[in-house]
């Protein structure tokens, strides 16, 4: 029972943790980051710029307008994601504009508002739509998209399910940030099966590779529940 009570502290509640919320702040970024590779591409096929990076372009401002809905002290999910008249919301972005780097960014963000509301199957379901891409920051994306689907399989009780989520989560970026995070997240889910070792496991290399990570202190602490 204190193993599950451990593993269920990840719940939504603390699942997006301040280290999650720094990508969510930061989606309009991201996709002009996207854009620009989009675009550089477009403009090697001549013709395809004509085209292709206008409308690249177009989702992008769409995607900052249903951005800007959740980057206040008080974010609005639902209306990012359904947007009214005054813009678009993630959902319009994603349908509309689905095979532009801002449209498949869209799909990411449209499972983080639909997981902040509580709806996991909507949640899950626009999370797995999401393509992942190649290079920064796009593995940034990688990496909290597939975290976040971990999240919803351990609110789910799905803890082997979840620890597979924070493996690939950790394998997309390589990173101080978001690596140590998921590691402490596999280490929980694990300890929430009775897996002890390696649950053990996964809270040493936090500390071996990652010992200035903002994880490191508390994996000190579980490292230490585990090995009594």
């Amino acid at each position: 029972m204190a193993n599950q009570n451990a593993a269920e502290q990840e719940t939504l509640g603390s699942a997006m943790n301040k280290t999650e919320l720094f990508f969510e702040n930061h989606a309009k970024t991201l996709s002009y980051a996207l854009l620009g590779l989009i675009v550089l591409a477009a403009l090697v096929f001549g013709y395809r710029s004509l085209v292709v990076a206008p409308r690249a372009e177009k989702a992008a401002d769409l995607l900052a307008q249903a951005q800007a809905r959740i980057e206040t002290p008080t974010p609005d999910y639902a209306l990012a994601l359904e947007g009214d008249e005054n813009g678009p919301g993630f959902l319009e972005v994603a349908n509309r504009y689905g095979a532009t780097p801002a449209g498949n960014l869209a799909r990411h963000y449209a499972g983080v508002c639909y997981l902040r509301t509580g709806d996991l199957d909507n949640a899950e379901a626009f999370l797995a739509k999401y393509k992942r891409v190649k290079g920064l920051p796009g593995s940034l994306v990688n990496a909290q998209n597939l975290g976040l689907r971990g999240d919803i399989a351990v609110e789910r009780g799905a803890y082997a399910e979840a620890v597979k989520f924070y493996d690939k989560a950790v394998a997309a970026a390589e990173n101080d940030l978001t690596c140590p995070m998921y590691l402490r997240k596999a280490g929980l889910a694990e300890r929430a099966l009775g897996n002890r070792k390696q649950a053990a496991e996964y809270f040493q290399r936090i500390l071996d590779r990652y010992p200035a990570s903002f994880d490191a202190r508390e994996a000190e602490q579980l490292l230490g529940s585990v090995n009594e």
